[in-house]
C-alpha cells in the first residue's frame, strides 16, 4: 500500500572515481533524504542514469534502498523500456526482489499512439499486483496521457497515480474534476512545485531533492498546513536551484548541488561528463549564492 502522497525524490546514482557503484555515498545519500521525512524513494529514473546502469547494478540498488529503508518508507522503481515484454520482466522481477511500487514512463523510442500507449501501460499494470504511477510528460517524452486515456488506464486497481509533468497546472484541476481521489497527483517539475500543491496536488516527485531535503520537506509541508506565505519565502530563495532541474544536464547539476550539502560526488557515467568552462562556472555559481543564502527552516 502507498499513499502516493508528499515528497519523494528522483535519486541520483553514485560512482565511484573509477565508474563503480558508490554504494556508501549513496546510503549517506538516501539517509540523508529520509530523515528530513521524505515519502518514497524513486529509483532509475533520468536522474538515476538508469539508461546507463546494467541490470545488476539495478538490483543491487534496488536491495540496498529496500535494505537502508528497512519498510519505512515505500521504494519505488522507474520502468522505461523499448518494448512492453521488457517493461513487464522489469516489472515483475522488481516485484519478485521487494519492491513497493513502480513508475511507469511510456514506450521508449517510439511515439506511441494513444490507444498503443493505454495498451502497454494496461498490460504492465496487469502483469503486477504493484501499485502505479504513471509518468506524463509530453515534453519531455512526446506522449501525452490525457484524462480520456486516464479513463481507461484507472479499470487497472493497481493505477493509482499520475506524476503530473505537462508544465500546465491547470492539468492538476483537471485530474482532480475528473477523477477526485481515485488518481493521486504529484506535480513532477520542480519550477512549478509549489503553485502544482497550492492547486492541490498529492505530493511531489522531486529533482533538486536529492540535495535539499530538507527545504523541499518543508515547502511540502507548509503548503499543506496553509502556510502558503512562509513556504514561499523558501520557494523564492530556492527557485535557481530548482530551475538547474529543468536543463538536459540536471544529472549534472543536481550532483554538483550534492557536492555543496555534503550529500553526493560529482561523478557521473559516460557518455554524461561533469560540467566544463563557462558552464560550470555558472552552475557553481547558483549553488554558491543558495549556500550563502541557506533559509531557517521552522521548527
Amino acid at each position: 500500500m502507498i499513499k502516493w502522497e508528499g515528497v519523494m525524490p528522483a535519486v541520483t546514482t553514485k560512482f565511484t572515481e573509477d565508474d563503480q557503484l558508490d554504494l556508501a555515498m549513496f546510503e549517506k545519500n538516501i539517509r540523508a533524504q529520509m530523515e528530513a521525512g521524505v515519502n518514497g524513494i524513486i529509483l532509475g529514473g533520468t536522474l538515476g542514469e538508469a539508461s546507463t546502469l546494467k541490470p545488476e547494478e539495478k538490483e543491487i540498488l534496488i536491495k540496498t534502498t529496500l535494505s537502508i529503508t528497512d519498510n519505512k518508507i515505500p521504494v519505488i522503481i522507474n520502468i522505461a523500456e523499448q518494448t512492453t515484454e521488457g517493461a513487464i520482466a522489469v516489472a515483475q522481477h522488481a516485484e519478485s526482489i521487494g519492491a513497493n511500487g513502480l513508475m511507469l514512463l511510456p514506450p521508449m523510442r517510439y511515439k506511441a499512439t494513444d490507444f498503443e500507449t493505454v495498451t502497454y501501460f494496461t498490460a504492465i499494470a496487469n502483469s503486477t499486483s504493484l501499485p502505479i504511477m504513471i509518468y506524463n510528460n509530453p515534453v519531455d517524452y512526446k506522449i501525452e496521457v490525457t484524462l480520456d486515456m486516464f479513463e481507461e488506464l484507472i479499470k487497472c486497481d493497481n493505477i493509482q497515480a499520475v506524476k503530473e509533468s505537462t508544465r500546465d497546472i491547470t492539468n492538476v484541476i483537471r485530474l482532480k474534476n475528473r477523477f477526485g481521489g481515485r488518481l493521486k497527483v504529484l506535480t513532477g517539475v520542480d519550477t512549478l512545485a509549489l503553485e502544482s500543491l497550492v492547486t492541490g496536488a498529492d505530493g511531489w516527485v522531486a529533482g533538486l531533492v536529492c540535495a535539499y531535503p530538507a527545504e523541499t520537506v518543508a515547502i511540502y509541508n507548509l503548503v499543506k498546513a496553509a502556510k502558503v506565505d512562509e513556504a514561499m519565502k523558501i520557494y523564492r530563495w530556492f527557485m535557481p536551484l530548482l530551475e538547474l532541474d529543468i536543463s538536459p544536464q540536471l544529472v549534472q547539476n543536481i550532483k554538483l548541488a550534492e557536492v555543496a550539502t555534503g550529500i553526493g560526488t560529482e561523478n557521473v557515467r559516460a557518455p554524461r561528463l561533469p560540467l566544463q568552462g563557462a558552464e560550470r562556472e555558472r552552475v557553481l555559481k547558483i549553488i554558491d549564492t543558495a549556500m550563502k543564502n541557506r533559509p531557517i527552516l521552522p521548527a
